[in-house]
């Protein structure tokens, strides 16, 4: 079992930048893929970031392309998201997920854990 707890959100004014972090616990976190999902008001859920196992890999919601980058730190079973440039659309619950067959997909159905969510909030 892997437990992901996301921390980092909170209000920002347009053009700032904040840093997620998604803790996980549990074993092999090494070898599992990382994806960073956010869900808008009244919207479903939509794919950010992801990265693979390796780290070698990673790939980006076009809107968010050049401003965002993900990364992990296997040594302290952590992934993160920095966000830059941060614009209101950016505007979400952002959640972390892990996918045991380590690819880093962008599919939700893909992934087999999820934290519980961290709202970013951007004024304009």
């Amino acid at each position: 079992q892997v437990q992901l707890v996301e921390s980092g959100g909170g209000l920002v004014q347009a053009g700032g930048s904040l840093r997620l972090s998604c803790a996980a616990s549990g074993r092999a976190f090494s070898i599992y893929g990382w994806g960073w999902f956010r869900q808008p008001p009244g919207k479903e859920r939509e794919f950010v970031a992801a990265i693979s196992w390796r780290g070698g890999s990673t790939m980006y919601a076009d809107s968010v392309k050049g401003r965002f980058t993900i990364s992990r730190d296997n040594d302290k079973n952590t992934v993160y998201l920095q966000m830059n440039s941060l614009k209101p659309e950016d505007t979400a619950v952002y959640f972390c997920a892990a996918d045991i067959i380590g690819s880093g997909s962008s599919y939700v159905p893909d992934y087999d854990y999820w934290g519980q969510g961290t709202q970013v909030t951007v004024s304009s």
